[in-house]
């Protein structure tokens, strides 16, 4: 492990209580991975894509990881050494990872659709020993971006490429790395120590590492394990890039630890989404609400496809009560969850608990999981108030791989500040209702992003709405909505939202103060609009303006 990690244990009284309750045992991500991959070696694993279409069995990709395994063993790699992947949702992006994860050895997922930029700063800051990437991928050129970093990696020991063409000299492909001895049994390693790395994106101007030891991987598998539909139902197909830490869980580990058949998709398109539900008679449409209203807004969803839709869950970003009335009214049950890279699972409903709570609240926390919310003054907020989330619990990260940001985040107790604002009802639910850096500071006072999207999201004709804060040279910031239309519509008129949220009552200084169209949204890999992004627009624009 890079000695500047500087990993923080929670203190002694929490590690007492996680190992008296069954949170942490001594069982590593190799070890979960290999008794599953085992006993589910039957079941279907299946990639849909137009380049690189697989459909085998789990046993089949297990025994393809272990040979990998081998050939990055027979290589010199082995416990505790870094082995990033930059690989579209193919077999082979499953096979690196669990092959990794046998030889006790720390994945790095990247997110297939990185560019330079993000790849270069991961790879140097991770410390990277091996990379397996493709050769390219839609507008990307893998091997160009690599050709250009590669002088500023000096720890970047062996690069495997999934390819059907030759490769460059120096470069192993993926083929080859596969001719390995198989490894059949996982390494012993620390559970304690570091079992992947999970870069975050979408809020800062660089990624954050995400570190996760093996105990806390572990109880995330089998906290969020629990939390999904019961068994026997239709199997989920995920759209999320398994680079990025809700489609790594959803695709790589979730379905492994339940036993359940693994189904990947490598470009989200509603309209081959919709036909693979019914082909293979699985369900999809869970993660961030995009994926699930871009189903249902597509002229091809059906009956047939609401369906196998019987349970869903909505995290990763906002959930709007305008998308889980919709979907609640067409009989699809739904429950939202609340978590982070960071902190995976901290807050949960279950289908079986009350409506509103299941459709309006982000659910009460998890098993283990503490939360607490405090004011700017660092004080604790009471039920109805709003305050930032403070959480700890076992699936919790011992910290970033920058030091820096590490020690910005926790205090000396354990607690983690999620930079996230939510409210308490009296049961005891968590309803998220923004972001700190999302309120907008209106001449002093705060609006709340959420609470106006909330609204706008209503309108006939909005598909998707985001307000951030735009400059305001006499107020300082004021609200723009970005507004997504439904296919083949127009975003509404300044006037015509400001009309409606009159109706509802909506707070005159709330009201957005411009409403912009947009073809589509920036996003993160789990979907989330990144906001940032529209921000700096705005900002970029008013530069431009005045000079």
């Amino acid at each position: 492990m890079p000695p500047d990690w500087q990993l923080r244990q929670p203190p002694e009284e929490l590690t007492r209580r996680y190992v008296a309750a069954g949170s942490w045992n001594d069982e590593t991500l190799g070890e979960i991975l290999a008794t599953g991959l085992t006993d589910g070696a039957h079941l279907a694993c299946k990639v849909r894509s137009r380049l690189h279409p697989y459909a085998g069995t789990i046993g089949e990709v297990a025994d393809l990881a272990r040979r990998v395994a081998g050939g990055l063993r027979d290589r010199g790699v082995e416990a505790g050494d870094l082995v990033a992947f930059q690989l579209p949702n193919w077999v082979e992006a499953a096979a690196t990872f669990w092959a990794t994860a046998f030889l006790g050895a720390v994945p790095v997922p990247i997110v297939h659709f990185y560019g330079l930029k993000e790849v270069g700063f991961i790879l140097r800051q991770s410390g990277a020993r091996v990379l397996v990437t493709a050769d390219r991928f839609g507008h990307l050129d893998y091997l160009a971006n690599l050709d250009t970093m590669r002088p500023d990696l000096p720890e970047l020991e062996l690069v495997a490429v999934v390819t059907d063409e030759s490769v460059p000299t120096g470069l192993v492909p993926f083929t080859t790395l596969a001719d390995g001895d198989a490894v059949h049994e996982p390494a012993p390693v620390d559970p304690s120590a570091p079992a992947l790395v999970a870069y975050t994106s979408g809020t800062t101007a660089d990624p954050k590492g995400v570190v996760h030891a093996h105990r806390t991987i572990g109880f995330e598998i089998r906290q969020l394990g629990a939390m999904q539909p019961p068994q026997g139902g239709p199997p989920m197909l995920v759209g999320a890039p398994v680079g990025h830490g809700i489609g790594m869980l959803a695709a790589l580990l979730i379905p492994v630890y339940r036993r359940d058949p693994v189904h990947l998709i490598d470009v989200w398109d509603p309209a081959t989404v919709l036909a693979a539900m019914l082909e293979d008679n699985v369900y999809s449409g869970a993660g961030a609400t995009f994926f699930l209203t871009s189903l249902l807004d597509h002229p091809n969803f059906t009956d047939e496809h609401r369906a196998l839709m019987r349970h869903v869950g909505l995290g990763g970003s906002s959930v709007p009560a305008a998308v889980t009335d919709r979907a609640d009214a067409m009989g699809i049950s739904i429950v939202r969850m609340y978590g982070s890279t960071e902190h995976p699972s901290i807050t949960g409903s279950r289908h079986h608990e009350p409506r509103d709570k299941r459709l309006y609240t982000d659910g009460r926390p998890l098993p283990g999981v503490e939360i607490k919310l405090l004011d700017d003054d660092g004080k604790e907020v009471g039920a109805g108030q709003p305050g930032e989330i403070h959480s700890r619990g076992p699936d919790c990260f011992p910290g970033y791989t920058d030091p820096m940001l590490t020690r910005e985040c926790f205090d000396a107790d354990g607690w983690y500040a999620t930079g996230d604002v939510g409210v308490r009802d009296d049961d005891g639910y968590l309803s998220i209702v923004d972001r700190k850096k999302d309120i907008i500071i209106r001449g002093g006072e705060n609006v709340s992003a959420l609470e106006v999207e909330e609204l706008v999201l209503r309108l006939p004709g909005v598909a998707e709405v985001a307000v951030v804060a735009a400059p305001d040279p006499r107020l300082g910031e004021h609200a723009c909505a970005f507004v997504r239309p439904v296919p083949g519509g127009e975003p509404p008129t300044l006037d015509a939202v400001r009309a409606y949220l009159d109706g509802a009552g909506l707070a005159r200084q709330k009201w957005p103060e411009e409403v912009r169209g947009i073809e589509e949204f920036p996003r993160t890999p789990s979907g989330k609009i990144q906001k940032f992004a529209l921000r700096d627009r705005l900002r970029q624009e008013e530069v431009e303006a005045s000079s």
